[in-house]
């Protein structure tokens, strides 16, 4: 039974190579087993485990898959085709459960964040971007990240553990209620995209997403279509094709660099999986064609990365892989501690031209949600903030552990 998910064992890259370090999973004070995340046969091994008939589990866990998925039901009692005398029972030995909101906050553009927290205490956040024609939810997929890319505000936080599958669906879950967008409906609705680019690696904790986004996309629960879905990795090379073949959302790559020297320096994953091999793999990635191009996400770091040559390195290994592929360029958003500075709005201009000359799609994105620290590469609790020297002290501990 997959009630309490064993995969809270989660890959700890020493410095770059996963290790797998056991987190046993938390268990309710009282007891009770949180429903949230399990898919149909996980809920029927639930009920049966509980002591109900092999029949009416299957009965209860197709009832129960409705109200929690397709109308965010929490409460045993509001579900009405459930017989009343049965509500005890179900509460007595489930939950449906949401992450708990520690603060949520508003952003003068209409972005939202909300700091969460687990039952053993962790914060984790997510952010909910508002535009004219779509809704988009960031969403976080482990608890501080691993890979210490040294622009990133989220790098400078320790891995505590991988988010269960009931974390990473609870936040869509959590969205939803605050967006009135119960029950589940194809049309009309404020949320409309998700994105795999909160805190964490999610192909570091890739059963767990998996699990999560087959919630999301379900037709009879959240029905999210896998097009509106994006996960974003900093180049886990060989989890991609799995990914693809298991997940089958769209692909986006945290490239930021285009030679071996800067992106070892800013994405320190690339001294493991380097340039080359991490878009052989997007050029194999399955299902990526003209109509769903890979996203290479890239920084834009004043004299670090930002130059005509670099751009025009950019479009050459693009064009050398065959990529069908999108550019979003992304102004540095400078935050305590950090050693970089964002490109001024000429340099990027130049480096987008370049790029759209070739005839590949250089869009600049706009920041948001800046005045509440939700913008790209933020994505970190005010309370965790490490300046610019504690990051490096720790990388050095991590490098020295591993000798």
């Amino acid at each position: 039974m997959r009630a309490m998910n064993d995969t809270l064992t989660m890959p700890i890259p020493g410095h770059i190579d996963p290790v797998p370090v056991p987190r046993p999973a938390v268990v309710r004070e009282d007891g009770r087993i949180d429903l949230l995340g399990l898919g149909r046969e996980s809920l029927r091994e639930a009920l049966a485990a509980a002591g109900l008939e092999a029949k009416q589990a299957k009965l209860r866990a197709k009832q129960l898959w409705h109200w929690i998925y397709n109308r965010g039901v929490t409460d045993f009692t509001l579900m009405t085709d459930i017989a009343k005398a049965q509500h005890p029972w179900f509460a007595q030995h489930f939950v449906v459960s949401r992450p708990e909101v520690v603060e949520a906050q508003v952003s003068a553009d209409g972005t939202r964040k909300w700091l969460l927290r687990s039952p053993d205490a962790q914060d984790y956040e997510m952010v909910f971007i508002p535009d004219a024609d779509r809704g988009t939810l960031c969403v976080s997929s482990q608890v501080g990240c691993t890979l210490n890319c040294t622009f990133c505000h989220t790098g400078t936080m320790r891995l505590v553990r991988n988010l269960t599958a009931g974390e990473i669906v609870g936040q869509v879950m959590l969205a939803r209620d605050s967006l009135g967008e119960w029950p589940s409906q194809p049309e009309g609705r404020m949320l409309t995209n998700i994105v795999m680019m909160g805190m964490g690696e999610p192909l570091y904790n890739f059963e767990n997403v998996r699990d999560a986004l087959k919630l999301v996309m379900d037709g009879d629960g959240l029905a999210l279509s896998k097009r509106r879905i994006t996960l974003s990795t900093s180049g886990v090379v060989p989890m991609m094709a799995r990914a693809g073949e298991e997940i089958g959302v769209n692909l986006a790559v945290s490239l930021h660099a285009v030679t071996k020297e800067v992106r070892d320096e800013i994405v320190p994953l690339n001294r493991k999986y380097g340039i080359e091999e991490l878009l052989a793999a997007c050029a194999a990635y399955p299902g990526a064609n003209n109509a769903r191009r890979i996203t290479f996400e890239y920084v834009m770091l004043k004299d670090k990365n930002d130059s005509d040559a670099e751009a025009h390195e950019l479009v050459r290994l693009i064009r050398k892989y065959r990529l069908p592929a999108k550019v979003n360029l992304i102004p540095f958003n400078p935050w305590p501690g950090s050693e970089y500075e964002c490109s001024t709005p000429e340099r990027v201009r130049a480096f987008s031209n370049i790029v759209f000359e070739s005839g590949i799609s250089a869009p600049v994105r706009t920041p948001r949600g800046r005045d509440i620290d939700a913008a790209c590469g933020q994505l970190k609790t005010a309370s965790e903030k490490k300046s610019r020297a504690e990051m490096d002290r720790l990388a050095a501990e991590k490098q020295a552990a591993i000798g």
